[in-house]
């Protein structure tokens, strides 16, 4: 009985210090915002790695006086440096674009509750909007329609996975629409299999999930005998599938946490090709967005080169001469003429730079044609480094 009392003060002390927790990291994102008020009229950069690499180190050397791992501590931290730099992004987008800030929006995202598309809509906006309109929808041209109409604000597609690669579809539509780029986030794709009720993997016969997922997860579902494996339009769908069924013989694959929004469990965890498994979604809408000049950001456009002979290798040359890195170079059949392709190109810089502006103009003559498709915020923050020195 008495151990039973002090598991309970224990428990009742940390519960305490977690909320206490809480509310020094809400203090702690004020002044951060604080930080980005104070750039608003300044062209500085919202990150200084310098500044972040020296903070890590402070903090891992007081950790260790504290008896606190080095890892522990560098992984708590960078969250918060990452949070810290989406928010300050997040609100000199809104300076930027004050026309545009709302405190509802809608999006149009593939599938319903709980898809990958739906997650990273809420994770979107979760900065930006304190409602969100959903429209649940079941094919790519099915978004880009919703938003061009005018019934929803903002399309979510997801454009390329770390196993699986570019979504094609995605590239094909882009080519026929007016909307423009104007957001893009990184989703984690933790893949499981889901069941509606308890059971055990060998009473597994039918397996529900998008195409993606299957394509992702070939290897956990190689080793598998005697499963059907049935295609749904969206994970949502799938999940949705598992839930009605209630049957111990069916299963899905999908996130955990898109998985609690229909009662469903994980039976087994972390079954994608590669642990390290992330989508890349871009966001579009009617109209394109400036990007504050203190904020990195990406340009991405589509050009028609003909069939000509080192034409494309011209165009790239451009880019290096003008000292414009390259992320991404995407190329797809035009339809309607065969043999001839379009290259989608995405770049690391802002579309009012003049560099970006000259490289533009000379490509234009180089090309039969070119459109940019947006200019928006690089969401992705790739931690800061800390020399191993200070870790060991």
């Amino acid at each position: 009985m008495n151990e039973e009392l002090d598991l309970t003060k224990i428990r009742e002390k940390i519960t305490s210090l977690d909320n206490q927790l809480l509310e020094l990291f809400s203090q702690r994102r004020s002044l951060t915002l604080s930080v980005a008020k104070s750039k608003a009229h300044l062209v500085r950069p919202v990150r200084d790695q310098q500044r972040e690499q020296e903070l890590l180190i402070r903090l891992i050397n007081k950790g260790k006086e504290l008896n606190l791992d080095a890892h522990y501590v560098t992984s708590i931290f960078q969250s918060i440096i990452e949070d810290s730099v989406l928010n300050q992004q997040a609100y000199l987008q809104t300076l930027a674009n004050p026309n545009i800030q709302t405190p509802t929006v809608s999006v149009a995202f593939l599938g319903h509750k709980g898809s990958y598309s739906y997650l990273a809509s809420h994770r979107y906006f979760s900065r930006r909007a304190e409602k969100i309109i959903e429209h649940g929808c079941q094919n790519f041209s099915d978004i880009m329609q919703q938003v061009e109409s005018g019934n929803a604000d903002y399309g979510m597609l997801p454009i390329e996975n770390t196993s699986s690669g570019s979504i094609n579809e995605v590239y094909d539509v882009l080519q026929h629409t007016n909307l423009s780029i104007v957001g893009e986030i990184t989703q984690p794709i933790e893949h499981c299999l889901l069941t509606a009720v308890n059971t055990r993997l060998e009473n597994i016969k039918t397996i529900y999930a998008h195409g993606q997922p299957f394509t992702q997860c070939s290897n956990f579902l190689d080793k598998q005998k005697g499963i059907r494996i049935e295609y749904c339009d969206s994970t949502a769908d799938a999940m949705a599938k598992a839930y009605q069924l209630q049957d111990q013989s069916v299963a899905v694959i999908g996130s955990e946490e898109g998985g609690h929004l229909y009662k469903l469990h994980a039976l087994e965890k972390s079954i994608a090709n590669q642990q390290e498994n992330h989508s890349r979604f871009i966001l579009v809408a009617r109209k394109p967005v400036d990007v504050a000049e203190q904020i990195p950001a990406k340009t991405a456009f589509i050009i028609a080169t003909g069939q000509k002979a080192g034409a494309l290798v011209e165009c790239l040359i451009v880019l290096k001469t003008k000292g414009i890195n390259m992320c991404k170079l995407e190329s797809r059949p035009i339809q309607g003429r065969p043999w001839e392709e379009m290259f989608y190109i995405d770049v690391e810089a802002n579309v009012k730079s003049l560099a970006l502006q000259e490289a533009i103009n000379e490509i234009t003559n180089l090309t039969n044609f070119i459109k940019v498709l947006g200019c928006y915020p690089i969401e992705h923050i790739s931690p800061t480094n800390v020399p191993s020195n200070a870790i060991d």
